[in-house]
């Protein structure tokens, strides 16, 4: 007999289980292990079937969340894999590293009288049981158009648009300007976090369906916006993302042992320096070292857990405001503070100070009180004079965020960009000021989430698909 919606209410939100805190910090697998069959089952009859679910508001890509959890509390755990893929293509992607508390569990019904349904741990479930039973199957590829389109960057906003695209019958050819594809997917997101075989396996899905992929292609170097155009490709798609790091501009920022977050992350996880010397690449030596991260966000806690797992004795977060204004996930937060890391609030950081050869050994740092809401809507940091203190490190990363790469700009000028060095876009068809080109992702809003560049290059895939075809006069 079904569960009444009141008997529904009741069943507590399923916990994940995860590796243990001090056992993880010493180690790059997968820190949450995944919903069971029983959790997700379980988990799945918390959802009330809404006649008029609000959740799917909440998501960027308008995946049908109730029918998949459906499909999940009946056991049929490849056809809500199915059900999802019809508008994301990466739900093994999604479901681990998309900020779901902020985005459909936020609208969940269910969450107004207690916790939402796990609505991003079912999404992760049903596509971890299609990969690990080999259930997947391609969806349906329309008759070629014969038209060809040029994608810019593997990552989440390119490969979400060169899924739609090669389902609607074009051909579609992805530039990589690194040696590996996944974007920030596989250089900046830590394999604790998203293990790389996962994204491998999702863009292997694209290959199956047509999705030719060229790394090693630096466009703007290799060939500009115009060559590709006159290439015979129909609409380009820029999706580069933010790859340019921001630094602090103090004092000592250029000794030894200074990273900005996307280089150490990088060399961790594009290159695996934490397996040196097997692996090519070096990385700062963390072992009983103390090692300082700046920032409040996301990259910063993978920045600084990674440090932690690379051996460092202490591994500090320094941040300006208190834990309440830090932009991270709550859920990588808890992590952070559960393996060990030591957070430093309303601490700004004045100088790094170093050694005769060049070497970090500390940053001065002048303690905070937060003053009035500023124009993010968090409260703004005022220093207290007279609270300079030194903090002994050997190691720092500046994880405060990113900006877009020039190369883009430099070589196609009459793009518009605004003042910060984004592509200037219509929101509603992601197209840019110059015939047949559109942009979406990082490079349009700057550093955001992996669902909603995935969100941009869906809405991109349309209205490239309709200009090629001459069936509207976007872009014209």
């Amino acid at each position: 007999m079904p569960l009444s919606n009141k008997e529904r209410m009741k069943i507590p939100r399923q916990q994940m289980p995860e590796q243990l805190p001090l056992v993880r910090n010493k180690n790059f697998a997968e820190v949450n292990l995944g919903l069971t069959e029983e959790l997700a089952r379980m988990e799945a009859e918390r959802c009330i079937q809404c006649p008029k679910p609000t959740c799917i508001n909440g998501c960027p890509v308008g995946i049908k969340i109730k029918d998949f959890i459906k499909l999940i509390s009946d056991g049929q755990f490849a056809e809500a894999s199915a059900k999802i893929k019809e508008d994301n293509m990466l739900p093994a992607i999604c479901g681990r590293v998309c900020p779901q508390e902020e985005q459909c569990e936020s609208l969940c019904i269910v969450g107004k009288k207690g916790e939402p349904v796990a609505i991003g741990r079912l999404e992760r479930f049903v596509a971890d049981y299609e990969r690990e039973n080999k259930l997947g199957k391609l969806p349906e590829v329309k008759a070629k158009t014969g038209k060809k389109i040029a994608v810019i960057g593997s990552g989440p906003a390119g490969l979400s648009c060169a899924g739609d695209l090669i389902q609607m019958g074009h051909d579609v050819t992805v530039f990589e300007a690194l040696h590996d594809l996944g974007g920030v997917l596989i250089y900046g997101i830590p394999e604790f976090r998203l293990p790389k075989e996962i994204v491998r396996l999702e863009i292997e899905s694209l290959q199956k369906l047509g999705v030719d992929f060229q790394p090693n292609a630096v466009i703007g170097l290799t060939d500009t916006v115009d060559e590709l155009m006159e290439q015979g490709y129909a609409a380009v798609f820029i999706a580069v993302g933010a790859g340019l790091p921001y630094f602090l501009n103090i004092p000592g920022e250029n000794f030894n042992g200074v990273y900005s977050s996307n280089e150490f992350l990088t060399r961790v996880n594009l290159m695996k320096a934490y397996k040196f010397p097997d692996m090519t690449t070096p990385v700062f030596d963390c072992r009983g070292k103390n090692v300082a991260v700046f920032g409040g966000g996301n990259t910063a806690m993978d920045a600084v857990r990674t440090a932690k797992r690379l051996g460092a004795e202490n591994a500090y977060i320094v941040y300006r405001r208190s834990d309440a204004e830090m932009p991270a996930r709550k859920e990588e937060i808890h992590h952070a503070k559960d393996e060990g890391i030591i957070f430093n609030y309303l601490a700004n950081p004045l100088e790094f100070l170093g050694d005769e050869n060049g070497w970090l050994k500390g940053v001065s740092l002048q303690k905070m009180e937060l003053g009035e809401p500023d124009a993010s809507g968090r409260r703004r940091p005022i220093p207290i004079a007279g609270s300079e203190y030194v903090l002994d490190i050997d190691m720092a990363v500046i994880a405060i965020g990113n900006g877009s790469n020039p190369i883009i700009r430099q070589t196609t000028p009459d793009l518009n960009f605004n003042k910060w060095g984004n592509i200037l876009v219509d929101q509603n068809s992601m197209k840019t000021n110059k015939p047949g080109v559109f942009a979406g992702g990082d490079i349009v809003t700057g550093g955001a989430t992996v669902i909603l560049a995935m969100g941009a290059g869906r809405t991109a895939a349309k209205a490239i698909n309709e200009y090629v075809l001459g069936l509207s006069n976007t872009a014209s």
